[in-house]
């Protein structure tokens, strides 16, 4: 007895009929994506004018005197080389200094340092500290309250509160707030 599978697109439902017109698509970032990134199958016809409409992105570390952590933004490169006006962008990125890519290490961590914590992971967001709350943070609470605030309770820490209007405006969870049917204490 033989077994016949049948596959669809994730994206239209069409019936693949050659499993060579597959495309495996791993969406990493979505506004709507919980729990970090998920696979989907599409056919290549169907991703054709993804191409087409991709952007030009750039990614940039705003690192703030006053900040503990980075701020991390992205934005189009379009508007981004509008900001160089004393030469091209081109310019200035081919006379700028390099930034060593470093892998911290644990024995390169003097006794007695502190070591820095990324709050703009999951693993950390939310938790209580000093310092602006970068958009990476308030990106991932906003995406991600329940899972952050499971995390913190089983920290023993507080959790986000939609009634506390500090929590709301530090992390930009006023839609969320509303949405939810909170009222601002």
């Amino acid at each position: 007895m033989g077994q016949k599978i049948i596959r669809f697109s994730d994206l239209t439902g069409k019936h693949v009929e050659n499993d060579g017109d597959l495309v495996r698509v791993v969406v990493r970032q979505h506004p709507d994506l919980e729990g970090g990134p998920v696979e989907i199958e599409a056919l290549a016809e169907e991703l054709a004018p993804v191409e087409e409409l991709a952007l030009d992105l750039v990614t940039i570390e705003l690192h703030f005197p006053d900040a503990e952590e980075p701020e991390t933004v992205v934005l189009e490169a379009e508007a981004f080389n509008r900001l160089a006006s004393a030469a091209p962008m081109a310019d200035v990125l081919r006379g700028a200094k390099r930034v060593a890519r470093t892998v911290p290490s644990q024995a390169a961590v003097p006794t007695g340092a502190k070591e820095r914590v990324n709050y703009a992971s999951l693993a950390h967001a939310g938790r209580p500290h000093k310092g602006r709350t970068t958009d990476a943070e308030k990106q991932l609470v906003q995406q991600h309250l329940d899972e952050v605030n499971a995390r913190l309770v089983a920290e023993g820490t507080r959790t986000i509160d939609l009634s506390n209007a500090e929590h709301v405006a530090r992390y930009g969870l006023e839609a969320l707030a509303h949405e939810r049917g909170t009222t601002l204490g």
